[in-house]
C-alpha cells in the first residue's frame, strides 16, 4: 500500500511551540490553552494578524527545532513501514515566510525530519519519499502521481478539493475534535494509533 501523510499539524504538533513563542513575546495571558488555534484566534481577537504571521515563519523556520512530534507518530509510521507499506511526506509548504526574516522552511523541515522521525537508528523517510509543494493545487497533484491508496491530512479543505484523486482513501486527523464528522466523505482519526487502525482495516 502507498500511503501519503501530510507534514504540519499532522505528524508534527506546533502547540506548545506556538504557546510558547507568544508567552516569550507577552501576547497571550497564561491562562490561554497550551493550543495553536487558541493562540491564533486570541492574536486576530486583538488585532495581532501580523504578529500571527510573524510567529509562524519563526515557528516553522527558527524554531522548528523545538517542535514535537505527535504521541506516537514516529512509532506508526515506523510500524506502517514495518508491514511492508510506502510511506510518503507531502506537505503544502512555502519556500519561506510571507513576512519577517527569510528562512528557508523547507530545509528547517527537512532537518527536523532528520533529527526527530527516527525509529532506531533508522531514518524513516528518504529524501526521495519527502515532497514539499507550493500550492494546494501541486499538493493534490503529488497525492495523484505517486498513486496513494490512502492520504492523511488535518485540512478537510485539503481532502475535499477538486481533483483529489477518487481511489484514495481520505483519512482526516482531528486530534482536537475540530471538525464534525463527514460520513462517506473521510474516516477521521484522533490519534496516531487510530490512524494505523483506520489505514491497516
Amino acid at each position: 500500500m502507498r500511503i501519503g501523510i501530510d507534514f504540519d499539524n499532522t505528524i508534527v504538533s506546533y502547540d506548545e511551540l506556538f504557546y510558547q513563542i507568544a508567552q516569550e513575546k507577552k501576547l497571550i495571558p497564561a491562562e490561554l490553552p497550551v493550543n495553536k488555534v487558541a493562540v491564533r484566534n486570541h492574536l486576530r481577537s486583538i488585532d495581532q494578524e501580523a504578529a500571527w504571521t510573524l510567529m509562524q515563519g519563526e515557528a516553522y523556520g527558527l524554531r522548528m527545532n523545538d517542535a514535537k512530534a505527535y504521541p506516537l507518530a514516529t512509532n506508526s509510521i515506523s510500524a506502517l513501514k514495518l508491514a511492508g507499506h510506502d510511506v510518503y511526506i507531502v506537505s503544502h509548504k512555502t519556500k519561506h515566510p510571507f513576512m519577517g526574516p527569510s528562512y528557508d522552511l523547507h530545509q528547517s523541515a527537512r532537518d527536523w525530519i532528520d533529527a526527530n522521525l527516527v525509529f532506531g537508528c533508522e531514518q524513516l523517510f528518504k529524501p526521495t519519499h519527502i515532497f514539499y509543494e507550493l500550492t494546494k493545487e501541486e499538493k493534490i497533484a503529488r497525492v495523484n502521481s505517486l498513486n496513494c491508496d490512502v492520504f492523511i491530512d488535518d485540512l478537510p479543505e485539503i481532502l475535499s478539493m477538486s481533483g483529489f484523486p477518487p481511489h484514495t482513501r481520505k483519512i482526516l486527523f482531528d486530534p482536537e475534535h475540530q471538525h464534525p464528522e463527514r460520513a462517506g466523505a473521510w474516516a477521521k482519526a484522533n490519534s496516531w494509533q487510530a490512524v494505523v487502525a483506520l489505514v491497516l482495516s
